[in-house]
């Protein structure tokens, strides 16, 4: 998939804008990750392991937004440009903007999708195209770009950024315009933080400023990409193509070959080879060339084998290269390389069956499982010189956006030698199969059996016993026996040629499996392990796998140490440097330099971990049943590979690894492939078949071997089993004490939770305990006569996992798995002393995992002890607690279960909110039952939940006990169940608190801070100096009364660009009080005050079956049923004198004394809703009709008369008062709607606010404090507390002493002294100061909310500026509402007088005369208002290009001062509804054309001046040149805005001399002026040379011009025909005559 922007340029077309089904937007997201648990048996201090199931890859919505804001410096003349987004097969384009090299657009375009090919490269290039109506679109340029860059920077986006466009056919060209634009990439959760606008001069500023990630450079190269491709081999031998399946259908058993070629997509381009016809191991020896800037913008290339079939063609494997792991980009760096070098292709399985269930696995979606074919491919580019005449000459003949395919001689100029691979050798691989349990027993009890492959060596269907011999011809490939010699080369050492005729064992004897418990099977293996063994043939590569296995373990250093970052710098360089130069060492002692390529070379230089180079293919094991493939394990061939140095073999060579099975592709997915098919403790070992001798050092001692072959060659033979004669007998304990926050797998939102451990063969479960998702089991299962096989050293420091799952126990049907998780016990053998430290072990956390999500946490401890010769005599007892009657379960033992304390809980019941139904019935008397650690409380009855949701007794307590570690505290679980007719309790939903840390109280710090705070001193001046240039700029008087509320808030976002000195300094007023308030927050204003539960905590009640990480239909948003509102404490009991001292008051009365009522309370609601941001389009014109709707309890305000037209930022600038009722009306919803003329109105998205913790939190949030205590204005106090009663109403409810006011302006509270500032205002302002009852206060604000849509969770919709005021009706009644509508634009109109034209383009000639000359004249428009373009009368006949006009151009507009933008109103198009305003640029275009009478007018140059900062106009035509448009930096800028009026000349292939003169409309309406030289004040007609008809007045020298100038050659070539032609005629005429005369004798 890919994503393009193309602009385009059209002639004579209108009506053109974004045309698409649906406006939506494209979202993705990649889970990377192993897909199998691989834990080494060398980690014995294992706690936590990860989950065995396979972290795979997501496919979510993901929202595409890109915005097209203008385009500059397009190539070409009198373009009409179009711009086309391009995002996989869907395109749209925006509106078209007529004759202009500089379009403004501004338009939106976003994309949802949801496609299985979302992790494919995906680019985004931007095209310029040029129609008209006999030809089709002109390529002007092209950007570019891969959507995972922009998933990858900062927010997730670009802002306001130049894309620069390039063609990619004519690289010689050099850049072809701009387009500044935004491109946002938003995935679930994601949010995106619109950055503040800067100023017009900064984002002017292209070079600064190109779409660009970070580190790439301004200045990019053009470069060829070649790619070569050689061969492949062990392509599958049957054609599985739809035709193949037809003819195996009809005719029988298919018999038929692939016909593969290789396809290469890079950038947006596509590159394909010939197609090889019938064959497995095709000869292509081919290149493909691709063309493509450099550095590159998209990253990956795609390489696939493909066969090619008549109806569709089909993947055979795919293959990525990453261009940023063949490349170093550092000093020292070098370009992309790579190979000669095989590449290893993985898919689905070789089943040859009629449908593939796994061919996106072909097609790189997912995790490969099985071996399809390895591609021999090199890569290498070359920075192209753009002024060479090769490389012109070179894009000439492949001038297509296609890639140049060129096809070489096989055997010239592609030839390649065998020291390209490597020398083949033979290489061994052995394993043997120790154990395999948690077999699933949906398989059945057929007999089971592992395969073992590598590469196609060991595969039943398609493997091969040896490679082929290089003197033999390749059946159905097209090379010769020395191509076949020049790919396998020949080893010249043949070492263990004792054991040519071994046949490879790849697997294990079927075995009938025996039932663990009632999920599972296991193989009784017992004492007699089965073994494999494979030899296969492969280029030895062993160097890039050895390179890599040493920086490997570099890195496990690095990460091992415990030390800081300082520390772990000096120690990364030590280590780096040592192992640096021994990896260096390593690797140049290798002999056998045969294969090595750039890439190898570079990356020892580099000591590079990456590996894109393979070698060896990777190792993959199956489980068989029934000659059916159940399920996989794929182990990479580096980490088995042996080497003589112990720091290159690797990591799991030759140990005992647990490998879990799992189903293969998209089975793996989901609940099904939550389930183990099989763990496996399987012993590995990968090297040459001269290095095997040994090959079993690693296993456990005390083993036979028992082999296949009997004899005298037997020794050197592997085993085809094992028998282990030394076994130890061990008893494994598993003290499970509780589990918390569970997977609720029930429709209550419970759970009936049970565990059910496994080790080795043994099984076990736990009690089940009903309706908990905290369950505490406190239960002690042992495990007896564990039979455990190797000597007692080993097993001691690498005991086997203990696999651990939690299950939900249902009446009917199957317990539901609900999550899984690992441990290793701690061993104790029998001549050791059971005591400290290792034992009696201590209880810790394990994660639970289901599927790729955590689904809680488990407290146990592990401990596994062996029975000695006396028997279990020599066990420790089990000592548990004696007053516990559970029968055969036995506790946790003493020693291990944690040392309890007693503390006392006090719960606050505050209320119930948003209860839904249950059942169909709505919720009427519902109770809150608080529970932990056995204990609890319930709240008081809501005897009527709908006239009052709180309750009648706020605060009850109980003691419990519990541990003295914190971190071991069982979770506090909250139900609220409803009190229905007859006795019956129905459960409405419960919470878990999972953590009670937050909630203990703690002695606050002695060391209070008590030193004295100063306000800073208030800005008193009325006027200020304004500086520019070092200058200073006479002094202006602020005048306080020209500004507004919208005023405060630019200043506060810094948007204003520059304005007026006065008002500047208004901005510098502004800022110096907005320094203590933060006026503007880019977020909610609950994530900045922590969800204001300073004392009041809402907890979410759930209810109903959480969902699987892969349902989005099912969150835990949609399992809410209701929130309960309280709170918490807990301290130990009893309190200790000096903590109540601290405390204040008596504990034994409750720690919650200062707290309000909860009885109900009237308040007036204000809202205000300043503007919305970044809306998702909602219409098919990738617009939207937005307006605003308020709901708080059953008031419902709806603002539809005042939608915006087609605005996807609109500014509302409304408030609006409601009242409302606590607590019945706390919820406070601000949507936005799209408004339709026809049907419902869409939503947009909304945002909900808790109105009632605002109320109640001690930061006040009822009303923000100002900056400055104003009685008028547009800063008026909006509170109806002045600051001194909010002062004393503080220090009241806290208790504090004061305020005090003394002399000199100061106030005193609680021993800090506050001065200026207006007194009681500025102790406000520092409340947070103020010990023991401090923090801070809300100031003045607008809060920055997302707004989301509930058919697309997570993803958001846009956001929306506002603010709450609320005040209480018992309270002074508030003042008016600030006055905050939008302002209004000022309406202005621009006079423009064109005097005269100089030096402009002479293109016509005259056909009398021969004489340059043009017919000038001169049209201008305002930027957006192209309808009201005006043109001067024609100056005929110009000769010098000088033009004589005094043409007079009026252009009305409304302007927007602060914005610096133009306001433009008006239908997009006949049949549109409404007006639809625009905001664009004030900028004036002016351009000059010759007239034509009989064909189109001809373009001769422009100008566009920003009617904010444009050059000044020079003084005379002379002293006018192109320099002062080229380096604006050096010329004096002006605004007309600032000057009013200003006159000169400037540039535009050609000279213009105009004057601008700016007034405001009543300026104009008081002084008329007329159009052209119309009255009123007529222009003076100009005094042009007569020079039109020159011919007709002077006509010898227009005779004289044509004959001698223009038509000499033809005058002198007609007058010897007509000589010739005289004569000729003379000589017809006196022929007969002569005769005659001649005949007579005359």
């Amino acid at each position: 998939m890919k994503v393009c922007i193309d602009l385009i340029t059209l002639k004579h077309i209108s009506n053109m804008c974004l045309t698409s089904d649906q406006n939506q937007t494209l979202r993705w997201n990649l889970v990377p990750g192993d897909h199998m648990l691989n834990e080494s048996r060398n980690n014995p201090n294992l706690t936590y392991c990860c989950t065995p199931e396979c972290f795979y890859m997501i496919i979510l919505f993901h929202q595409v937004s890109v915005t097209i804001v203008e385009a500059r410096q397009l190539v070409g003349l009198n373009m009409d440009p179009v711009v086309c987004v391009e995002i996989g097969d869907d395109k749209k384009y925006t509106q078209m903007k007529e004759s202009t090299n500089c379009p403004y657009y501004n338009e939106v375009t976003s994309l949802l999708w949801n496609d299985d090919h979302i992790a494919i490269c995906l680019s985004i290039p931007q095209v310029i195209h040029s129609k008209n109506l006999l030809r089709s679109g002109t390529l002007v340029g092209s950007f570019k770009l891969d959507i995972g860059t922009v998933y990858s920077q900062p927010e997730h986006q670009f802002f306001h950024k130049w894309a620069l466009l390039s063609d990619p056919d004519d690289i010689t060209a050099g850049c072809k315009g701009y387009i500044k634009c935004d491109i946002a990439v938003v995935g679930k959760g994601d949010n995106i933080k619109t950055p503040h606008k800067a100023t017009e001069t900064d984002e002017d500023d292209i070079e600064g400023n190109l779409l660009l990630p970070e580190g790439v450079p301004a200045e990019r190269q053009w470069a060829r990409y070649y790619v070569k491709i050689y061969r492949a081999e062990g392509l599958p031998k049957m054609n599985t193509s739809i035709m193949a399946n037809v003819k195996k259908a009809f005719i029988g058993e298919n018999k038929d070959l692939v016909d593969p070629y290789v396809q290469i997509l890079f950038a947006g381009q596509r590159g394909k080879t010939s197609i090889q016809k019938s064959s497995y191991e095709p000869i292509w020896n081919e290149q493909i060339v691709f063309t493509e800037m450099f550095p590159p913008l998209c990253k990956r290339m795609k390489v696939q084998i493909r066969d090619s079939d008549k109806v569709n063609d089909v993947a055979l494997g795919t293959h990525f290269i990453d261009l940023r792991k063949i490349a170093n980009d550092g000093d020292k760096g070098f370009l992309p390389t790579l190979g000669p070098a095989w590449v290893n292709m993985y898919g689905s399985t070789r089943s040859y069956t009629i449908m593939d269930e796994h061919q996106d696995l072909n097609e790189g979606l997912g995790e490969g499982v099985s071996f399809r074919a390895r591609l021999l491919v090199s890569l290498c580019v070359e920075i192209l010189d753009t002024s060479s005449p090769e490389v012109m000459s070179f894009h000439v003949q492949a001038a297509t956006l296609k890639p140049k395919i060129t096809m070489h001689n096989a055997k010239c100029q592609l030839v390649w030698c065998k020291s390209a691979t490597g020398k083949v050798e033979e290489f061994f691989l052995f394993g043997a199969f120790l154990e395999a349990t948690m077999i699933d027993r949906k398989i059945g009890d057929k007999p089971i059996c592992f395969e073992v492959t590598i590469g196609n060596y060991g595969s039943e269907i398609d493997g091969v016993t040896k490679l082929k011999s290089s003197s033999g011809k390749k059946s159905g490939g097209d090379g010769d026996e020395e191509e076949t010699e020049l790919i396998h080369g020949s080893s010249d050492e043949e070492e263990g040629d004792d054991d040519n005729d071994l046949v490879s064992v790849s697997t294990t004897p079927p075995m009938k499996p025996v039932i663990t418990d009632r999920n599972y099977f296991h193989l009784p293996y017992f004492d007699r392990k089965p073994c494999i063994y494979i030899k296969s043939w492969w280029q030895d590569q062993r160097r890039r796998l050895y390179n890599a296995n040493l920086i490997d373990n570099i890195a496990d250093k690095l990460v091992g140490q415990s030390i800081t970052v300082t520390q772990l710098k000096c120690v990364r360089m030590a280590l780096v440097k040592r192992n640096k130069y021994q990896f260096l060492t390593l690797a140049n002692k290798d002999q056998n330099q045969t294969g090595r390529t750039k890439l190898d070379k570079e990356r020892l230089k580099s000591c590079m971990r990456e590996l894109p180079q393979h070698s060896i293919p990777d190792i993959y094991i199956w489980m068989m049943s029934n000659n059916k493939r159940i399920a996989y394990a794929r182990v990479p061939s580096k980490d088995i590979l042996y080497s003589g140095v112990d720091e290159e073999t690797g990591k799991d060579c030759g140990k005992v690894k647990t490998i879990f099975l799992k189903l293969p592709g998209k089975k793996g997915f989901g609940a099904a492939g939550w389930t183990v098919q099989a763990k496996t403790e399987i012993y590995l070992w990968l090297g040459l078949n001269r290095q095997r001798k040994d090959f079993l050092s690693g296993l456990p001692n005390g083993f036979e071997e028992n082999k296949m072959l009997k004899g005298p060659g037997s020794q050197s033979a592997p085993p085809i089993s094992l028998t282990y004669m030394m076994k130890q007998i061990f008893q494994l304990r598993v003290h499970m004490y509780q589990a918390r926050s569970l997977f609720a797998a029930d429709s209550s939102g419970l759970s009936d939770p049970f565990a059910r451990v496994f080790f080795s063969t043994h099984s076990q479960v736990t009690e089940v305990l009903n309706e908990t998702l905290c369950p505490t089991w406190d239960q002690l299962m042992v495990f007896d006569n564990v039979e455990l096989f190797g000597e007692v050293g080993e097993l001691r420091d690498d005991p086997p996992i203990i696999v651990i799952e939690i299950y939900d126990q249902d009446t009917v049907g199957k317990a539901e798995f609900m999550g899984r998780t690992f441990a290793k016990p701690i061993t104790k053998m029998a001549d050791e002393h059971y005591g400290p430290p290792r034992f009696p072990p201590q209880l810790e956390y394990y994660q639970i995992y289901r599927g790729n999500c955590t689904a809680g946490e488990m407290l146990a401890a592990f401990e596994l002890l062996q029975i000695g010769p006396h028997g279990k005599a020599d066990l420790p007892p089990i000592d548990g607690p004696t007053d516990m009657d559970r029968g055969p379960i036995l506790p946790v033992p003493l020693g291990i279960r944690p040392v309890l304390s007693k503390y006392r809980i006090e719960v606050l019941f505050w209320g119930l909110r948003d209860l839904k139904r249950v059942n169909l019935a709505a919720v009427d008397r519902p109770r809150v039952d608080i529970e932990c650690a056995g204990k609890g409380v319930q709240s008081s009855l809501i005897q009527n939940y709908k006239k009052n949701p709180n309750f009648g007794t706020l605060v009850k307590m109980f003691e419990v006990d519990l541990p003295e570690n914190e971190l071991l505290h069982p979770p506090l679980n909250i139900r609220v169940v409803d009190c229905r007719a007859f006795g019956r309790y129905t459960l409405v939903g419960n919470h878990a608190v999972t953590t009670l840390r937050k909630f203990i109280y703690r002695a606050a710090d002695k060391e209070a801070n008590n030193w004295n705070t100063q306000g800073t001193n208030t800005c008193r001046h009325t006027h200020t100096h304004i500086k520019k240039g070092g200058d200073e700029v006479e002094e202006e008087e602020f005048d306080e009364s020209m500004l507004d509320w919208w005023s405060k808030y630019f200043a506060s976002i810094e948007t204003l660009m520059e304005v007026r000195p006065s008002v500047k300094m208004a901005l510098l007023f502004f800022y110096f009080f907005c320094t203590d308030c933060k006026l503007v927050y880019p977020k909610e204003l609950e994530k900045e005050f922590d969800n204001f539960e300073d004392w009041l905590h809402t907890f979410n009640l759930f209810r109903g079956k959480a969902g699987d990480d892969d349902d989005q239909n099912m969150a835990d948003e949609d399992r809410i049923i209701g929130k309960f509102k309280g709170s918490l404490c807990m301290y130990k009991v009893p309190v200790s004198d000096e903590m109540q001292r601290e405390m204040g008051f008596d504990s034994n009365m409750g720690m919650f004394q200062n707290i309000p009522t909860n009885d109900p309370i009237n308040v007036v609601v204000r809202v205000y809703i300043i503007r919305a941001t970044d809306l998702h389009p909602a219409d098919i014109n990738g617009k939207a009709d937005p307006y605003i709707a308020i709901k708080l309890g059953k008031s419902d305000i709806k603002d539809k008369e005042n939608y915006l037209s087609k605005q996807l930022n609109p500014i509302f600038g409304k408030s609006f008062d409601m009242e409302a009722t606590f607590p019945m009306d706390s919820t406070l919803t601000v949507s936005v709607y799209d408004w339709d003329l026809v049907g419902t109105d869409d939503l947009i998205g909304e945002t909900k606010l808790d109105l009632e913790n605002r109320y109640y939190s001690k930061h006040r949030a009822i009303c923000g404090l100002p900056s400055k205590y104003a009685v008028h204005g547009y800063n008026v106090w909006r509170d109806p507390l002045k600051p001194t009663q909010i002062l004393a109403k503080l220090c009241k409810e806290g208790k504090l002493d004061g305020p005090h006011y003394g002399p000199g302006g100061r106030v005193k509270v609680a021993n800090r002294i506050f001065m200026d500032e207006h007194l009681a205002l500025t102790a406000l302002k520092h409340w947070e100061d103020i010990p023991r009852v401090g923090c801070k206060l809300i100031p003045e604000h607008v809060e920055t909310r997302p707004l989301l849509n509930p058919d697309k969770p997570g993803i958001e919709q846009g956001r929306i500026e506002m603010w709450v005021d609320m005040f209480p009706k018992d309270m002074p009644a508030p003042g008016p509402a600030i006055d905050i509508a939008p302002r209004k634009p000022k309406k202005f109109e621009l006079r423009v007088i064109i005097w005269n034209t100089d030096e402009v383009i002479l293109e016509d000639d005259d056909i009398f005369t021969g004489e340059k000359s043009s017919d000038i004249f001169v049209r201008g428009w305002l930027k957006g208002q192209q309808e009201d373009k005006q043109d001067t009368d024609v100056h005929y006949h110009s000769l010098t290009g000088e033009g004589l006009f005094n043409w007079r151009f009026i252009y009305p507009f409304d302007y927007l001062q602060a914005e610096e933008k133009i306001v433009i109103s008006k239908k997009e198009s006949m049949f549109a509804w409404d007006e639809t305003e625009y905001k664009i640029p004030a900028r004036l275009n002016l351009q000059v054309w010759d007239a034509d009478h009989f064909s189109a007018d001809d373009f001769l140059g422009a100008i566009e001046l920003d009617l904010n900062r444009f050059p000044r106009g020079a003084k005379t035509a002379k002293q006018c040149s192109i320099n002062m448009v080229l380096n604006e930096q050096d010329i004096p800028m002006v605004s007309i805005f600032k000057q009013r009026r200003i006159k000169g000349w400037w540039p535009f292939l050609g000279k213009v001399e105009a004057e601008l003169q700016l007034m405001t409309a009543e300026e104009a309406e008081k002084n008329p002026v007329g159009e052209g030289r119309n009255e009123p004040e007529p222009l003076e007609k100009p005094n042009r040379p007569d020079t039109a008809f020159l011919w007709f007045l002077m006509p010898f020298k227009a005779i004289k011009n044509l004959i001698c100038n223009q038509y000499f050659w033809l005058t002198v070539k007609l007058v010897v025909a007509l000589l010739l032609v005289l004569i000729l005629g003379l000589f017809i005429y006196s022929m007969p005559g002569y005769m005659v005369k001649k005949l007579m004798g005359a």
